[in-house]
């Protein structure tokens, strides 16, 4: 089985959850949904090309190790944004259209805000049948990347590079045995838990299995379904 192997370092992450007023929560992990997104991004795919991105969602598993989660930081946020009615039948594609509406148009909203300070992952990638690339084209687009790539947010950009590779491997977890044996800019850190889907061989039993809502149902409408995820908490022997 090829897996593509990368890794995500980063001096901040946010890793999105479904978001409930005006709480922003972040995961100790991405969701399936923002690797592929960050994915698109490598690819150059834009958020209206919504055939490429449901493609690119349902033709590949993704599997997380999680060597460092990260520290939960806080953060109180305010921005200005235009009221509804000021933005029907108006552009609005950028921060800077957004704030160009008159003064009295714009209304302060506060939000909550989460971040993982000091995140180091590795992420497995397994082509199902009828996946739109293949793993070596997906290596060399997150080589070089058609858009930035950043771990969640455009304020969190990775600390390192993400030295994808594809590998030969059964099991996720003896892909990223196999990636950090080969790879010396890799990192040092064991693996200490790892996430993965229906359908993904992982090398060791699950301790955990949860429902996440990550699974693409409509870019351009934010529609995510719900998809079952496996956990196992690993022993230093197993990592």
């Amino acid at each position: 089985m090829e897996y593509l192997v990368f890794q995500l370092q980063g001096a901040m992450a946010a890793w999105g959850e479904a978001a409930v007023g005006e709480f922003r929560g972040s995961h100790e992990y991405p969701t399936a949904s923002a690797l592929a997104g960050l994915m698109s991004a490598a690819l150059g795919l834009r958020r209206d090309q919504e055939a490429e991105l449901r493609a690119l969602h349902t033709g590949y598993l993704f599997g997380v190790g999680v060597c460092q989660g990260g520290a939960l930081l806080r953060d109180y946020h305010t921005a200005q944004v235009p009221g509804r009615v000021a933005m029907k039948g108006r552009r609005h594609v950028t921060r800077k259209d957004e704030l160009s509406f008159a003064r009295n148009d714009l209304h302060t909203i506060l939000s909550t805000r989460d971040y993982r300070q000091g995140v180091d992952l590795l992420v497995g990638v397994q082509a199902c049948a009828g996946a739109p690339c293949s793993l070596d084209e997906l290596r060399r687009a997150i080589e070089r990347p058609e858009f930035v790539l950043y771990l969640g947010r455009k304020s969190c950009p990775p600390s390192a590079p993400l030295n994808p590779r594809v590998v030969q491997s059964d099991t996720l977890l003896e892909a990223f045995k196999v990636y950090r044996a080969g790879h010396a800019q890799a990192s040092t850190r064991s693996v200490l838990k790892l996430a993965w889907p229906e359908g993904m061989s992982a090398g060791v039993v699950a301790d955990l299995s949860v429902t996440r809502k990550d699974r693409l149902l409509h870019r351009g409408g934010w529609q995510f379904g719900d998809r079952v995820e496996h956990l196992a908490l690993l022993t230093a022997q197993e990592a």
